[in-house]
């Protein structure tokens, strides 16, 4: 027999008869179980206080939001960056997400306003937030498009 194959816990090798021997990876320890761990950038601008953000600040047209409600462009209402809002969704449900109807006090340009949080935000980096029309004209003219501001829950 010109192979003889011997077998241990962690490795499996194969000793030929010219005298080489050769080591076959060792398998891949099994999936950790728990809460995965999500990685993000974080901004040299973060704030430290885990409950204030400065981010960038843009608007969009409101409608039907993640948390269910159908919102209108007159109101003040906000949608959170989905790196912060999907931890609060229990089973995938946006609907039954614990942080629909927060508010949220958003500075910038030396003006604030304080909206409810009503929808998710897929294009939002961490931190961002979009807010309605009538929301973000209090802070600077829509075709302005996007600020630099902070906000901190209310």
């Amino acid at each position: 027999m010109l192979f003889q194959p011997i077998l241990t816990s962690t490795l499996s090798l194969l000793v030929l008869s010219f005298g080489f021997t050769f080591a076959a990876p060792a398998p891949a320890p099994a999936p950790a179980t728990g809460t995965p761990i999500a990685i993000r950038e974080v901004s040299t601008t973060e704030t430290l206080d885990p409950r204030s953000f400065s981010s960038r600040i843009t608007w969009y047209n409101t409608g039907l939001g993640a948390c269910g409600t159908v919102s209108n462009d007159g109101q003040l209402v906000v949608a959170l960056n989905h790196d912060q809002f999907d931890p609060s969704t229990p089973n995938g449900n946006p609907n039954r997400n614990s942080l629909c109807g927060r508010r949220i006090r958003v500075n910038a340009n030396g003006r604030s306003v304080t909206v409810t949080l009503v929808d998710r935000c897929a294009g939002c980096p961490y931190g961002g937030l979009d807010l309605s029309p009538a929301a973000f004209s209090v802070l600077a003219s829509t075709s302005v498009g996007v600020v630099q501001g902070s906000w901190d829950w209310a």
